[in-house]
């Protein structure tokens, strides 16, 4: 007998529930050989020690009653043609078939609750709080630029706020797609499309003499930037927090008002010095890096979800997101008002300068440091739409007291209030479709479901207002009694909101909602 065998058979004794097959063939014969092999794969399969000893797992009634049949067939089978596997190890190979078959079938291993602290989610905060920097800071600065605009090229406040609406417009029209693909585990490649695109309409418009050439450039081309970059790292932050989630969401959405008080001085001083193209390249660099710690520090850490619809209909079947979304979509057609038309009306109506204009846009964008954190630290005790509802109700009243102001202290005075309250209403409304969200998969679905509904507000809202500014005369009266009135209408489907909410959750309505 050849050693080859001898060691066979040793092997065999000292495993005896694993039938590995036939001795080693002693001849050279490939076809043979060939033939051993696929019988011994086919035999270990079936004849292996069950991994449900290892893993601690049970088999249960109902797969034996459904797998007997299968059983019964492969002991025949092996019966027949190898007298050397016996019925225990065909049974053990068929549990081995069905662990096997659980584990494939078992869905993408749980990550676990949100840490709600740590280095990875506060260094997730961080580079948050650097994107809304770049998107919404570069947003809420766009009174600048539609100072210049006006002057430059000689258009009516009505077209160059097109420029701006579109801007925002696309940051989030964009969302619910740029949202499903974060959900999908595309995060990193969209992040990386939108910074380019980014750098690529800011650094286009120092070129841009024309209007057309500036819409497309700094409306069009860094609005879509905006929207693949925002979106999805919102809902990425969302995944890190759980009873600090507005917190944290309040700290990241600082960042805009750290965008509103750089890039609006940036301009300023750079402006009359090195002209309007290098300060734009100036805020480009400016932005390189800092998109950059966003995409060195922001990690995905739920797993993909691969197999789900682009638009999750069945949100809508819930009333109180709904009503939220409706109340989102009115609050951002009246609350970006001030932010684009406060320096003009300075300039129009009180007959402030060019520096003083900006100076309290400055204001405005500065006192977002209070009206981002308070807030949502209150959030955290009491609920999002608990503090977001008469966060939207103060920016309407204030908004129609506007139209009493006619000093330049009260307009610093009102532009302080309305800077917390405006402020507000942007920090707290990402953070209440985090918090009607159950499920941390689809935080990026549902974000971009209503980022894409609201984003037709925030299109048509601004240039509805400069509308009516340039059909009434440029008195800006109707357009505030406008704005006001859109505030209101939120506030009223906001309420609506909390009170659905608040009967299913049904501890009364002082429960944290």
């Amino acid at each position: 007998m050849s050693q080859g065998n001898q060691l066979s058979r040793k092997f065999r004794r000292e495993n005896r529930n694993i039938s590995f097959g036939p001795p080693l063939p002693a001849c050279g014969n490939t076809s043979i050989l060939f033939a051993y092999f696929q019988h011994t794969i086919v035999t270990t399969s079936l004849t292996a020690p069950r991994p449900s000893l290892f893993l601690g797992s049970t088999t249960h009634a109902g797969e034996t009653a459904a797998m007997d049949g299968t059983d019964k067939e492969t002991r025949s089978d092996s019966s027949r043609n190898d007298g050397i596997v016996g019925d225990d190890s065909v049974r053990n190979g068929s549990r081995v078939g069905r662990v096997l078959s659980r584990i494939a079938s078992a869905p993408t291993s749980d990550p676990g609750p949100p840490p709600d602290g740590g280095y990875n989610a506060w260094m997730a905060v961080l580079s948050a709080h650097f994107i809304f920097m770049d998107t919404w800071g570069f947003v809420n600065s766009f009174g600048v630029f539609q100072t210049y605009y006006v002057q430059q090229l000689n258009r009516p406040p009505s077209d160059i706020s097109w420029i701006g609406s579109f801007q925002v417009f696309l940051l989030f029209f964009i969302g619910a797609f740029s949202g499903r693909f974060t959900d999908a585990g595309y995060f990193r490649h969209l992040f990386l499309c939108g910074s380019f695109l980014i750098l690529l309409g800011i650094f286009a418009t120092s070129w841009c003499t024309q209007y057309w050439q500036i819409f497309l450039a700094h409306g069009v081309c860094v609005g879509l930037g905006f929207g693949l970059v925002f979106c999805p790292s919102l809902a990425t932050l969302s995944t890190y927090f759980d009873k600090k989630r507005a917190l944290a969401i309040g700290i990241a959405a600082v960042g805009s008002a750290s965008g509103g008080l750089v890039f609006p001085s940036t301009v300023r001083q750079l402006l009359p010095q090195v002209g309007f193209p290098w300060a734009m390249r100036t805020l480009g660099f400016i932005q390189l890096a800092t998109l950059s710690v966003g995409l060195v520090f922001l990690k995905p850490r739920i797993p993909p979800r691969k197999a789900s619809k682009m638009v999750d209909l069945s949100a809508f079947k819930e009333l109180e997101y709904t009503f939220y979304t409706a109340g989102g979509f009115f609050s951002f057609m009246g609350v970006y008002f001030a932010f684009y038309y406060l320096a003009s009306y300075s300039r129009d109506e009180l007959d402030f300068s060019y520096t003083d204009s900006l100076n309290l846009l400055l204001v405005l964008n500065g006192i977002g440091f209070i009206g981002r954190l308070g807030p949502n630290f209150l959030a955290d005790k009491i609920g999002t739409i608990t503090v977001f509802t008469p966060m939207a109700f103060l920016s309407g009243l204030l908004t129609y007291c506007w139209i009493a102001v006619k000093s330049p202290t009260g307009l610093y005075v009102w532009t302080i209030f309305f800077g917390i309250a405006g402020n507000a209403i942007q920090a707290l409304f990402p953070a209440g479709v985090s918090a009607l969200t159950t499920d941390p998969s689809k935080q990026g679905t549902r974000i971009g479901m209503v980022f894409t509904i609201v984003s037709f507000a925030v299109l048509t809202g601004n240039p509805i207002a400069g509308a009516i500014i340039s059909a009434t005369g440029g008195r800006y009266l109707g357009a505030q009694a406008f704005a006001g009135s859109c505030l209101m209408v939120g506030t009223f489907f906001l309420a609506l909101a909390r009170i659905v909410k608040t009967k299913k959750i049904g501890k009364g309505w002082f429960v944290k909602v």
